[in-house]
């Protein structure tokens, strides 16, 4: 049976760590494994992007595949091609598909008429990837990340849901703070604590950030503005004291750090001085985006 990564769930707790393990492995030997050799596959794109585009169109070619670059207004799903024929069509050619877009509904129903595997690239509602990479990040700082404490400070956007769903997953401690109004997805919420009942891993959602840094080893944020919302650039109002600067740091762990998916609004949801000052972390999660899909996609196609 085909596998896809549309839902970080659908990966178990052991192989995301297999994952992260054989990231580290790939980061050392770039061209050892070549799983996608005379494999083509497309990476269709409804979203602009610089770090998903890239680590996808150079991992693709490390591991012996052919990337091919498809934007949503190059298809015919631009102008109304229902999103299964799309699939069933792009099944004759293509070995898997990586896919970055609005809806989550509308990757699901993909991943039912493409009979190879899909990855979710980012939608609105989730980003499995980036938190791999993240993982990945987090185990090279800390040497695990099992019963660490992520602290989430922003929108409840993708991100944020997908945090609490792997720390529910995995077994570590997901605290996310935002504005009223803003929090995660609920169903996000819902999926955590269920599977934290297995982990035990804590999940807590606040409207105070200092309660949310409280003695955490990782202090994450976003843009409060995500892309596609621009118009709603008036709620920044909202994000007031959300900021990650060096007053929200002193109520972290001593040793904590801090990481950005990029791109970063630097003086809105984190300040200059701690994006240069965590600049190697960032930058490193931002490298990771690469050696953790790679050891992704060589699990869902062997």
């Amino acid at each position: 049976m085909k596998r896809d990564f549309i839902n970080f769930y659908e990966l178990s707790k052991d192989e995301v760590l297999e994952i992260i393990e054989y990231a580290q492995k790939l980061k050392k030997e770039p061209f050892s494994d070549q799983t996608l050799k005379n494999k083509s596959i497309g990476l269709i794109f409804m979203k602009p992007s610089t770090r998903t585009r890239l680590s996808f169109e150079v991992g693709v070619y490390q591991m012996g595949g052919q990337p091919l670059y498809i934007t949503g207004s190059s298809t015919q799903i631009s102008r109304g091609e229902d999103i299964k024929d799309t699939g069933r069509v792009m099944a004759r050619y293509l070995d898997g598909l990586v896919i970055r877009t609005y809806s989550h509904k509308e990757v699901e129903e993909l991943a039912q008429y493409f009979d190879k595997p899909v990855i979710n690239a980012l939608t609105d509602y989730l980003h499995p990837c980036q938190i791999l990479a993240d993982l990945q990040t987090i185990q090279e700082r800390f040497g695990k990340v099992e019963g660490i404490k992520v602290a989430f400070v922003g929108d409840g956007n993708n991100v944020a849901n997908t945090w609490l769903i792997a720390g529910g997953l995995v077994g570590f401690n997901v605290s996310v703070a935002t504005p009223e109004g803003y929090e995660p997805s609920g169903k996000a919420v819902y999926k955590a604590l269920e599977l934290a009942k297995e982990t035990k891993a804590e999940i807590r959602i606040t409207n105070d950030p200092i309660e949310a840094v409280k003695d955490a080893d990782v202090i994450y944020t976003d843009v409060w503005v995500s892309m596609g919302q621009e118009g709603e650039k008036e709620k920044k109002k909202a994000f007031e004291g959300f900021s990650v600067n060096k007053e929200l740091l002193r109520h972290a762990s001593k040793n904590a750090i801090v990481m950005h998916c990029l791109p970063a609004h630097k003086g809105e949801e984190i300040s200059e001085d701690v994006f240069e000052q965590f600049a190697d972390v960032i930058f490193d999660e931002a490298e990771n985006r690469l050696h953790a899909q790679k050891a992704l996609m060589s699990l869902l196609f062997k």
